[in-house]
């Protein structure tokens, strides 16, 4: 499971209701689904070797990361710790491999039914840890707008790849 965990100000998603990707151009009608005030956005991508031991691990991982400041001006601080919120998006392309050729393959992410019972799980986890979560909407085309602080990006990944 890989995760992009970056610190904002603000953060909302929408998504279109019944169009596709290629639509955009048509201006599908576009529905709010997630907002957020200050905390993080998540994007998670559940791998095709992905478990629930993997989905627990890393919204522990998340939820206690010290990537806010403290009097001090040092990120000692975890979303947890302030109260805030979690914006989270399933992002499948976080699996992609663009190793060979100009087409990245997404054939180590996991099919979308299995991807988002892990999500679910996922989301859930945070939920337990007494964070109060948003989402975005599963396997749709989707609109995020936000406003990274710091700017603070941070890469995770439950295999410790990187």
């Amino acid at each position: 499971m890989r995760a992009v965990v970056q610190r904002v100000s603000d953060a909302s998603v929408t998504y279109y209701r019944g169009g596709k990707e290629s639509d955009l151009r048509l201006l599908p009608e576009e529905s709010l689904c997630g907002s957020i005030a200050r905390g993080i956005i998540i994007y998670i991508g559940i791998g095709a070797d992905d478990t629930e031991k993997d989905a627990v691990y890393l919204a522990d991982k998340i939820a206690h990361l010290r990537i806010f400041m403290d009097t001090q001006e040092k990120m000692n601080l975890s979303v947890l710790d302030l109260g805030l919120e979690a914006l989270v998006v399933s992002q499948f392309t976080l699996h992609a491999d663009a190793r060979k050729g100009r087409r990245p393959s997404y054939s180590m992410a996991a099919e979308p039914r299995f991807a988002d019972t892990l999500y679910q799980r996922f989301c859930e986890e945070l939920r337990g840890l007494g964070l109060h979560v948003q989402t975005g909407k599963f396997q749709e085309v989707m609109r995020v707008r936000y406003t990274n602080e710091g700017p603070v990006t941070i890469l995770l990944d439950s295999k410790k790849l990187f």
